[in-house]
């Protein structure tokens, strides 16, 4: 975490700093920019952790390795694979969750299929996905990628097992 940290510092200072150079204030436009999603993201990403904290803390880890832990099995990823779908909001929510979860015992097929249920079903995403693109493409999508979460937790449990 630290590294990932000091490297998005190191970036953070370039493009400030290239925005500045270039004198035409960008580096200001950059910054308010930057404060304004942080006001509209902070809130979601506090109550993902407080979620994600909750769930290490209250759930027991007995009921997790018996739902989603190693030894569930394909119960687990498919489990993993719904709930992702079902996981509203972007990665602010869904990757604290996810690192909760496998922190407190679940398999990392679980959480392979969770996310990866959660960036291609999206099922909160469907509405404006079908007001955009229709109900055509939108089925077609969902036809397309249907099996791969599940398949993505199997392929995972069976590599880093």
């Amino acid at each position: 975490m630290l590294i990932a940290t000091v490297i998005m510092g190191v970036l953070a200072i370039i493009l400030v700093s290239v925005g500045y150079y270039k004198g035409g204030g960008e580096h200001v436009l950059g910054l308010k920019s930057a404060m304004n999603m942080t006001i509209q993201i902070l809130p979601l990403v506090i109550l993902a952790f407080i979620v994600a904290g909750m769930i290490q803390t209250l759930v027991s880890h007995e009921f997790l390795s018996k739902w989603i832990g190693k030894g569930s099995g394909i119960r687990g990823i498919l489990i993993g694979t719904v709930a992702g779908g079902l996981t509203p909001g972007g990665p602010y929510v869904s990757l604290p969750i996810a690192a909760g979860l496998l922190r407190s015992g679940a398999s990392i097929g679980t959480m392979v299929a969770f996310l990866t249920g959660w960036s291609l079903w999206a099922i909160a995403r469907l509405p404006i996905e079908v007001g955009i693109m229709g109900w055509k493409f939108t089925l077609i999508r969902i036809v397309s990628t249907f099996f791969f979460p599940p398949i993505a937790g199997l392929i995972a449990n069976k590599l880093f097992s």
